[in-house]
C-alpha cells in the first residue's frame, strides 16, 4: 500500500484542511454518540464489573451497536471519573478532620493559657510552657496515687474497683464473695493462708502478648551464622515446594472419611533421606498433614501479614499465643518480601489449660515463585551459642503456597510437619486429638485463616446487616468499632488460657470428671481492669457433636440454662453483626431482663470453623457500648472476658480435614464422636497489686465452674458419670 499520496506538496493543503474539518466534525458528533439506553446499559454493567474482559466488551458492542474500542474507552473514562469523585470525597473528609483538629488545638492552647492552680485557685504566672507541663505531670501523678488509694478502700465496700477513666462506668464483674488478703509484707499472715499462685505481670491490653523466654538470644548473629541460616532456609524451601506440589512417588494419602491428607513416611524418607529423625529418639512422633482451600484475601496482602509478627498473631489468635521477630537475616529484593529471611520465635496453643504450648525458634523464608505465586517456609533452627529449651518439638519444613486468583481471592495450600518427643504424658482427654495430628495440623491453620479473612471482609462492608435489629448500630464506623472491641475481647480470652513465659497452670481442684486449674496475673493495661485477675479453666468431655454444643452456647434463648450469673433470667439480642459466612460467626449485644442490671449489657462473639469453635462474652457498661456504637475509640474500654472453647475429641480423625471453613458444619457436626469443652472464667480479685488468692476464693471459683458444668450437662441430658 502506498501511503505517500496523503503527504504530497502544497497542492494537497486544501484537501488536508477539508479532511481536518471533517475529522473535527466527526469528533464532535462522537462526543454525543451514546443514547440514554446505551448509557443505562453501560452503567448497569459497570456496577457489576468495573474491568470487563474482551469477551464481555464484544458482547456489549453487539448489544448496543457500538465499537469494542468505544466500550473500552467508556469504561476507562468511567473508572477515572469514579476515582476523581472518591478523591474529592476523601479530600472533603480530610479537610473536615483537619478543621476539627485545628479547633481542638486552639481550644487546648486557650485552656493552657488559663491554667488555674489546683492548690490556691490563682492563675499560673509562669511563662515557661515546659515548666507548666512538668508541674501538671507531677500533680497528675499525685492525683493518680490518691485515686488508687481511695479506690482500693472503696472497692472493699462496693465489691468492684473504681476505674480511672471518668467517661466510663466500671464494668460489673461479679457479686461473688471473693475473699482476699493483701500481702504488703511478705511475712504477713493476715487474711488467711495463701495458695502461692505466682503473679504474671504485664498482660497486653490487646491480648497479643509477645513475651520471649528468659533465655531468648539478645546478642547479634554473626555473618557465618547468617550464611548457615540462609542455606538451611533454602534447603527447607526446596523440600516444601516438593511437598506442596509434587506427588511422585505418592507422598500424600487421603483418608476414606473426609479426604484428609497425611504424609506417607516411607515415601518421604526415600525422597528426603535423613531429613527427619533429628531428635534421634525412636519414640518421637511425626505429625504431617496437607490441606488447601480458597481464602478471601489477595496473595500480596497475605504475604505482608505473614511476614509481620503482630499481624501473624492477629490472623491466628486461637493458635499463635505469642510471636516475635528475633532478627531479620536478609531483606527482600526491590522493596518486596521475596527473599526475606527472618529468625522468629512463637508459641502455639490448643485452647485448653490441659495442653502445654509448643515453643519453637524457627527461620521463615518468603520467596516469589512466579507472578502472583508465593511460597513461605518455616523450619526449626537452634539459635547459635544458645542451649535450646524447646527440644521436645521440632518443626520440619512447613508452610504454604499462596496463588492469586482472578477474583482477588487466593488459593492457599498448607503443609504442617512436626517431629514431637512427648517428655510428659498427654492428658487423656486430648491424647487422641493430638496424636491424630488435628490439634496442630494443616486443617486447623487453613480453616482459621479462612475464618479470620472472612471476618476482615465483613468488617470492610459498609452497609449494615439485615439483622442489625432496628438500626441499633447507626453507622459503618460504629460497626467497625464494635468489631474491633469484640476482636480485642477474643484476643484477651485466647491469651488468658496460656500464661506467659512458660508458666504453668496450678491445679486447685481435682475431681473424677474434671480438674480446675487457675493462674493469677496483674493487669495494668487500659484495656483491662487494673488489679489482680484470676483465670480459672476446666475441660470436660461431652458425648455430643461439637456443632450441637456450639449452637447451645451461642443461642441467647438457651443462655439461661448454663449462665450461672444470670439467675436463669432470659436475655434479648439487641444488636447483631455477622462476621462470616456461617450463621454462627457473629457478634451480639445481649440485654438481660433483670431490672437490677439495666446499665450492664453482654458483648458476645461466637465463631466456628472445621477445627473447633469458641463462644466468648463479657459484661460491658451501657455507656461503653454507646461509645463503641458511635464509632469512637474503644481501646480504653475495660473488658474481662470469659467463655467456652469447643473442639472435636479426635476419635474420628477423618472428619477433621479437607474442607477448611467451608466444611465447618460437617466436620464440627456428626463426624466426631464427642466434644471437648473448656470452661474459662476471669474474675477481678482485687485492684491491690499484691493481692493473693485465699482458700475461700478458691472455693468460690470451684463452685462457679462446678455449677456451670452441672447446668450444662443437665440441659444437654448428659449423665454426670459420662466421661473418658
Amino acid at each position: 500500500m502506498d501511503f505517500s499520496g496523503g503527504r504530497g506538496g502544497g497542492g494537497s493543503s486544501a484537501g488536508d484542511h477539508h479532511d481536518g474539518g471533517s475529522d473535527s466534525h466527526r469528533r464532535r458528533k462522537r462526543y454525543h454518540r451514546h443514547t440514554a439506553h446505551q448509557i443505562q446499559s453501560l452503567e448497569a454493567m459497570f456496577k457489576e464489573c468495573q474491568h470487563p474482559d474482551e469477551k464481555t466488551r464484544n458482547q456489549l458492542s453487539r448489544e448496543l451497536n457500538l465499537n469494542p474500542r468505544q466500550i473500552k474507552f467508556w469504561f476507562q473514562n468511567r473508572r477515572t471519573q469514579m476515582k476523581a469523585q472518591h478523591e474529592r470525597s476523601d479530600n472533603c473528609v480530610l479537610r473536615s478532620e483537619n478543621d476539627k483538629i485545628r479547633c481542638e488545638n486552639i481550644a487546648m492552647r486557650q485552656a493552657l493559657e488559663n491554667i488555674i492552680c489546683p492548690s490556691c485557685g490563682t492563675t499560673s504566672i509562669s511563662d515557661d510552657p515546659y515548666f507548666d507541663e512538668q508541674k501538671l505531670r507531677i500533680e497528675n501523678a499525685h492525683l493518680k496515687e490518691e485515686l488508687d488509694r481511695i479506690s482500693g478502700i472503696a472497692s472493699k465496700y462496693i465489691g468492684r474497683p473504681i476505674q480511672q477513666l471518668p467517661p466510663l462506668q466500671p464494668i460489673h464483674v461479679s457479686s461473688l464473695d471473693l475473699s482476699m488478703s493483701s500481702n504488703n509484707n511478705n511475712n504477713s499472715n493476715f487474711g488467711g493462708t495463701s495458695l502461692g499462685l505466682d503473679l504474671i505481670h504485664g498482660n497486653n491490653s490487646s491480648g497479643l502478648m509477645t513475651n520471649l523466654p528468659l533465655n531468648a538470644p539478645t546478642a547479634g548473629i554473626s555473618d557465618i551464622d547468617k550464611s548457615l541460616m540462609a542455606d538451611v532456609a533454602a534447603n527447607a524451601m526446596d523440600e516444601l515446594i516438593r511437598l506442596l506440589q509434587g506427588n511422585e512417588p505418592p507422598l500424600w494419602t487421603k483418608s476414606d472419611a473426609g479426604g484428609r491428607e497425611t504424609l506417607d513416611l516411607e515415601s518421604y524418607e526415600r525422597l528426603f533421606r535423613g531429613s527427619y529423625g533429628r531428635l534421634k529418639n525412636p519414640n518421637a512422633r511425626i505429625e504431617a498433614s496437607r490441606d488447601s482451600g480458597v481464602v478471601i484475601m489477595s496473595g500480596l496482602a497475605l504475604v505482608g501479614m505473614f511476614m509481620d509478627s503482630n499481624k501473624w498473631m492477629e490472623l491466628f489468635p486461637t493458635i499463635v499465643s505469642r510471636a516475635r521477630i528475633i532478627e531479620v537475616i536478609s531483606s527482600g529484593m526491590m522493596g518486596s518480601h521475596s527473599g526475606t529471611l527472618q529468625l522468629m520465635y512463637e508459641e502455639l496453643q490448643v485452647l485448653s489449660a490441659l495442653v502445654p504450648t509448643r515453643q519453637v525458634y524457627f527461620l521463615r523464608l518468603c520467596q516469589q515463585i512466579d507472578q502472583g505465586t508465593w511460597a513461605i517456609v518455616d523450619v526449626s533452627y537452634d539459635v547459635p551459642h544458645q542451649e535450646s529449651p524447646f527440644s521436645s518439638a521440632h518443626k520440619l519444613p512447613s508452610g504454604c503456597l499462596i496463588q492469586d486468583m482472578p477474583n482477588g481471592y487466593s488459593k492457599v495450600t498448607w503443609v504442617e510437619h512436626w517431629e514431637i518427643e512427648d517428655k510428659a504424658p498427654i492428658h487423656h482427654l486430648y491424647r487422641e486429638l493430638i496424636h491424630s495430628g488435628l490439634a496442630f495440623g494443616a486443617e486447623r491453620w487453613l480453616s482459621t485463616l479462612q475464618r479470620i479473612c472472612e471476618r476482615f471482609a465483613c468488617s470492610m462492608v459498609s452497609g449494615n446487616s439485615t439483622r442489625d435489629l432496628g438500626g441499633v448500630i447507626p453507622s459503618a464506623e460504629g460497626k467497625k468499632s464494635m468489631i474491633g472491641l469484640a476482636q480485642r475481647m477474643v484476643n484477651i480470652f485466647c491469651c488468658c488460657i496460656n500464661p506467659c513465659n512458660g508458666q504453668q497452670w496450678t491445679t486447685i481442684s481435682g475431681q473424677a470428671e474434671y480438674e480446675v486449674r487457675a493462674a493469677l496475673h496483674k493487669s495494668t493495661d487500659l484495656g483491662q481492669p487494673n488489679g489482680v485477675i484470676l483465670s480459672a479453666a476446666a475441660t470436660v468431655w461431652l458425648p455430643i457433636p461439637p456443632l450441637n454444643v456450639f449452637n447451645f452456647f451461642r443461642d441467647e434463648r438457651t443462655r439461661p440454662q448454663w449462665d450461672v450469673m444470670s439467675n436463669q433470667n432470659p436475655v434479648q439480642e439487641i444488636a447483631h453483626i455477622a462476621n462470616g459466612s456461617h450463621p454462627g460467626n457473629c457478634i451480639s449485644v445481649l440485654r438481660g431482663f433483670n431490672s437490677s442490671q439495666n446499665n450492664t449489657l453482654i458483648l458476645q462473639e461466637s465463631c466456628m470453623d472445621s477445627s473447633g469453635s469458641t463462644v466468648v462474652y463479657c459484661p460491658v457498661d451501657l455507656q461503653a457500648v454507646n461509645i463503641a456504637m458511635s464509632g469512637e475509640d474503644t481501646s480504653y474500654i475495660p473488658i474481662l472476658p470469659s467463655g467456652f472453647t469447643i473442639s472435636p475429641d479426635g476419635r474420628d480423625a477423618g472428619g477433621g480435614g479437607g474442607g477448611g471453613a467451608a466444611a465447618a458444619a460437617t466436620s464440627s457436626g456428626s463426624s466426631s464422636a464427642g466434644s471437648l469443652v473448656t470452661v474459662v472464667f476471669q474474675i477481678l480479685v482485687s485492684n491491690l497489686p499484691n493481692a493473693r488468692m485465699t482458700p475461700e476464693s478458691v472455693t468460690t471459683v470451684n463452685n462457679l465452674i462446678g455449677n456451670t458444668v452441672r447446668q450444662i450437662k443437665a440441659a444437654l441430658n448428659v449423665c454426670s458419670d459420662d466421661g473418658r
